[in-house]
């Protein structure tokens, strides 16, 4: 069961823990679409591929992660993931570090004009 549902124009992500020490969500992106190239200054992530497969960016480094491949993104790390098959892909996201508001993202490139 989840906490709450956030609908976003990649699709969408969901809340399943929201604890004071950590927070989990669910992240489904539809087929083609990214996130943006983003950062944080106060949390760090971990991911791991549950559904489909991503083209994930850290730093200057891009590779494709399958289903079940997992990659640590350290706080202030730019990064990004893009669903790179033809059905949607989800992530479970770990976050751990001292702060998870959805207002700790600098934003670097976006497709959907939100810089």
């Amino acid at each position: 069961m989840n906490i709450y549902k956030e609908e976003r124009p990649w699709g969408y992500f969901e809340v399943l823990i929201d604890a004071p020490s950590f927070k989990v969500k669910k992240i489904t992106i539809n087929s083609g679409c990214r996130l943006s190239l983003q950062s944080h200054k106060k949390r760090n992530e971990h991911w791991i591929v549950v559904e489909g497969s991503m083209r994930i960016t850290t730093g200057d480094h891009v590779e494709d992660y399958p289903k079940n491949a997992h990659i640590y993104i350290p706080h202030a790390t730019k990064h990004r993931m893009k669903n790179i098959g033809n059905v949607p892909a989800s992530v479970i996201e770990i976050q751990t570090g001292e702060y998870f508001g959805e207002d700790d993202i600098i934003r670097y490139e976006d497709d959907y004009g939100r810089i």
